[in-house]
């Protein structure tokens, strides 16, 4: 159901007919036309679920584009899939609506939705809208598929194993500093390339649903990097009960994120910890740690080895002559 308290808006089914069942391409849903939707795994798989909400003033700002707002609620969902191997298949929103939206903001989320759809070859189920509040809140479950018993697991780390993270590492928590500090990016002498990039890098993640693969094929350990790269490697290790030595220096940095760094390297701490990446940390056997690299360089993603997994019982190691390592070693975003 698709509730609409404000009766001078369109009617629960124009809702719907105008802006959701066009994103409804799965048959299992429905055409929105029921309560529930329906979903059957390919032979041979399992399904992967994973649910997040972004919430205005939290994860976005209020006068961001619900467009982009849109594809970061979904994008969030599938780089976890990503990290787990799983091929998405379908997803179920909801939508807390603020009191004062409209229908050209509408417009605008379903059709970065639909973008999105195009690209990462996903559908909406189903879904439910409520009044919100205080401000716009989106809670998005995903649904994937991986080959029975295969998922990539967190808890997969093993001795010996390389820690491998795609792409750069703390350009989102860079572009949040620059959101919230406009005379940020002349303090740091950074030009308008890097201040676009750093900025479009918070707004938009970029889920690496293109390595799913090579995380089957290859990977121990898997999870997305969300809350910074030092607390969630740091989990990681506590759950699979193994220590992780982590090279700081070899952690990759976009060009706009070491022009920051030039400037001051006390943001060292803020790169690793930051959160908001999405990009893949996976710990690979050493003797496959080529073919996975090998693997993602055909799927167009970099992939940088930034540390080993030792012995241990759930410990950091940190190691490199960037920044005050014992400040870095227990830091990372919580919601609490």
């Amino acid at each position: 159901m698709w509730p609409i308290a404000n009766m001078t808006r369109p009617s629960e089914d124009d809702l719907i007919a105008r802006y959701f069942r066009p994103l409804a391409t799965d048959p299992g849903a429905l055409r929105l036309g029921d309560d529930c939707a329906t979903l059957t795994p390919p032979d041979g798989h399992e399904l992967v679920l994973k649910t997040d909400a972004v919430a205005e003033g939290i994860h976005f700002f209020s006068d961001d584009s619900w467009k982009f707002v849109a594809q970061k609620a979904l994008r969030v969902n599938l780089s976890d899939l990503a990290a787990k191997g799983a091929r998405p298949l379908g997803y179920l929103l909801s939508l807390a609506l603020p009191s004062d939206w409209t229908e050209p903001q509408l417009a605008d989320f379903a059709a970065g939705l639909a973008e999105d759809q195009a690209t990462y070859a996903i559908s909406l189920l189903g879904g439910d809208t409520i009044k919100s509040p205080k401000g716009l809140v989106i809670t998005i479950t995903v649904i994937g598929a991986v080959p029975t018993g295969r998922m990539a697991r967190r808890a997969g780390a093993r001795e010996g194993d390389q820690i491998f993270v795609s792409g750069t590492i703390g350009d989102s928590a860079l572009g949040l500093k620059l959101r919230l500090d406009h005379a940020l990016a002349a303090k740091l002498d950074l030009d308008a390339m890097a201040q676009s990039y750093l900025l479009d890098r918070y707004l938009l993640p970029r889920p690496r649903s293109v390595l799913a693969q090579a995380v089957l094929d290859h990977a121990n350990g898997a999870m997305d990097v969300s809350d910074g790269l030092v607390l969630d490697l740091t989990r990681m290790a506590k759950v699979s009960g193994v220590d992780a030595e982590l090279e700081i220096d070899e952690v990759p940095l976009s060009a706009a994120a070491r022009q920051a760094l030039t400037s001051d390297p006390s943001l060292v701490s803020t790169l690793v910890t930051g959160g908001d990446d999405y990009e893949l940390l996976l710990t690979v056997p050493a003797a496959r740690s080529d073919a996975f690299a090998d693997a993602a360089n055909r799927a167009g993603v970099v992939v940088t080895r930034i540390g080993t997994i030792v012995p241990g019982n759930g410990n950091l190691h940190l190691s490199g002559k960037t920044g005050d390592l014992l400040e870095i070693q227990a830091t990372g975003y919580s919601h609490f």
